[in-house]
């Protein structure tokens, strides 16, 4: 049983360590990968579901890992803006979310090991990379969250691997198509993250974790987030301009005035709950997006 506070529940305090915010990020992508297979008249029930159960337990797992690791480097302290991390916080002793971290990674494996066999051995190096990039981003000698290198893993992972590796496991092949449908899909989820940066951006600085945030400096990283967003809509439509599929690919562009609306709040506001809410929000652009994205693809 975990160690938690009176008034807290052990569950809550569970979702808190999983950061519910962030799991559009994993589930977004698997939804634009697998549509691109639907297109081309393929549907395999089974290599869907563990491909979406195993980007969402790889995104938790990278959480906790995160949660454990910031607070055994002292990243996570008092004064931070964000919401209470549950292993700095003494909510949950360290050794708990370790372990849940080990299960958590544990169960992707298992996702992964399904798709194997179910699709290729390529998706095993593929899986193997996006859980070593979980654990290592603020864990291992030399974590690349440390280093300003968090958003171009985001990008590769979140965004390139999981809509390529979706497509995959519906149709064994990597068409041109994923590639390019793969890359405002993974600006949108390593927006996610600039948000997150630019919020931590001083308790970082002081803690020494160089984010690329830290790198730039609050205002350029403000900056960075509105180019992801704006570069995200420009990108939606490649497949078309390039001859592949339809003008239905503009469809994510009904959610531009939410993208305006969060680039002028990530602009003009440093408080910590408006940041908080605008990390939310983004999270949820994301999934719109990518939801009318593969709408785009399949009305294709």
């Amino acid at each position: 049983m975990a160690a938690t506070a009176p008034s807290t529940p052990a569950l809550r305090i569970w979702l808190m360590a999983a950061r519910i915010r962030t799991l559009p990020a994993a589930v977004a992508p698997v939804l634009v990968g697998t549509s691109l297979a639907i297109a081309g008249g393929i549907f395999r029930v089974g290599p869907f579901i563990a491909a979406l159960l195993g980007s969402i337990l790889i995104q938790i797992g990278t959480n906790l890992a995160n949660d454990y690791s910031d607070a055994r480097r002292g990243a996570d302290s008092d004064d931070r803006l964000g919401p209470v991390r549950v292993t700095a916080g003494g909510l949950v002793p360290p050794r708990q979310v370790l372990i849940a971290t080990y299960v958590t990674f544990g169960l992707a494996v298992v996702c992964g090991l399904y798709l194997v066999f179910a699709a290729g051995i390529e998706l095993l190096f593929v899986g193997i990379a996006s859980i070593a990039a979980g654990v290592l981003y603020t864990g291992g000698p030399k974590p690349y969250g440390y280093e300003g290198l968090g958003e171009v893993f985001v990008f590769l992972f979140f965004g390139i691997a999981a809509v390529t590796g979706s497509t995959f496991a519906q149709i064994q092949s990597w068409p041109a198509e994923a590639f390019l449908l793969a890359v405002p899909v993974g600006l949108l989820a390593a927006a996610i993250l600039v948000v997150n940066n630019v919020r931590d951006l001083d308790g970082d600085r002081r803690a020494g974790k160089r984010t690329l945030a830290v790198r730039l400096g609050r205002e350029r990283a403000r900056t960075l987030y509105g180019l992801m967003l704006y570069v995200a809509y420009l990108a939606a439509p490649l497949p078309w301009l390039l001859g592949s599929l339809s003008p239905w690919l503009l469809l994510p562009w009904l959610t531009l005035p939410l993208a305006i609306r969060l680039a002028r709040t990530v602009r003009d506001h440093a408080d910590g709950p408006t940041l908080n809410e605008a990390l939310g929000q983004t999270g949820m652009l994301q999934l719109g997006f990518c939801l009318l994205l593969s709408a785009g693809v399949l009305a294709s």
